[in-house]
């Protein structure tokens, strides 16, 4: 911003109230969002799913690495999650258990039914036998109730170890974090990368901030939520205007020349914007003033 524009837009600035329109002459296109993909695990890069200069949607696999061994892992936790929900849901031990208490108690009765009618046809020994029989029925149940819950047990352990098998699986794709464009390739098909290793580049084009510096003098305090035009000069030679909105502005102001800098989000779903435009942001009125 030139020193003159500075002094009229201050002068400007001077004078405005909550209600008036503000004008900054040189707002800056740059990137909200943007990013070095990394890779999550550790292999070679067997498949670059897009090109340079595409634009994909957010979640969008971008690349995959090597995951023939992450697939063998996640087919045998397959496995052994099938074969502990089988033992898991598995109650014909109980079941057993439970007729042999019925019987081993059907058998104690009768003896001592037959003691109370005929005494000593049945010899103490034998009482105590049977006696031993209904309560090691019992405890059988209790066993084997004990035992399916630890096959229980063992099956959540087992989709534990599935989960992870697939989580390894699904990072092994690398996929868009947010939509945009790629522009630039780090790593080519065949290379052998590691956790943290920037693969790609990715940036947000459909959505752009327009940064400007405005005079802190008699500045509104509720500029932040105001709707915001940013009209910029296309390559065709024609004017054409962009409608977004103010997102912040800063706590801060500079000590040498005054201002305050600031920025609006622009709507650039035709993505005729690019990074590094300028233009001409206007700062609308607040909605509260009618």
């Amino acid at each position: 911003m030139s020193r003159l524009t500075g002094c009229l837009l201050s002068l400007l600035l001077a004078g405005a109230d909550s209600s008036d329109e503000l004008w900054v002459d040189s707002a800056l296109l740059t990137l909200i969002e943007h990013a070095n993909v990394s890779a999550s695990e550790t292999g070679l890069l067997s498949l670059l799913a897009v090109k340079e200069g595409e634009t994909v949607a957010e979640g969008k696999p971008l690349a995959k690495i090597d995951d023939r061994d992450a697939n063998m892992i996640r087919a045998k936790a397959e496995v052994e999650v099938k074969f502990a929900r089988s033992l898991a849901d598995n109650d014909i031990k109980i079941r057993f258990a439970k007729l042999s208490v019925g019987v081993a108690n059907a058998e104690l009765t009768r003896a001592m039914e037959s003691n109370a009618k005929f005494p000593k046809s049945v010899s103490q020994t034998e009482i105590d036998r049977l006696k031993l029989l209904a309560d090691k029925a019992v405890l059988e149940v209790e066993q084997a109730e004990l035992d399916q819950q630890q096959a229980k047990l063992t099956l959540l352990v087992k989709q534990q170890d599935l989960d992870r098998a697939i989580l390894s699986q699904e990072r092994r794709t690398i996929t868009a974090p947010f939509p945009g464009m790629v522009v630039e390739w780090k790593k080519q098909h065949g290379e052998w990368v590691e956790p943290g290793t920037p693969v790609m580049r990715l940036i947000r084009l459909n959505r752009l901030r327009a940064e400007a510096f405005v005079s802190s003098r008699n500045l509104p305090d509720n500029l932040v939520g105001r709707p915001a035009t940013l009209t910029v000069d296309g390559l065709d030679k024609t004017t054409k205007k962009h409608a977004g909105k103010l997102v912040y502005v800063s706590p801060e102001i500079d000590p040498v020349n005054g201002q305050v800098r600031v920025w609006a989000e622009i709507e650039n779903d035709d993505l005729n914007l690019r990074p590094g435009q300028s233009g001409t942001l206007l700062i609308g009125r607040s909605k509260s003033v009618p």
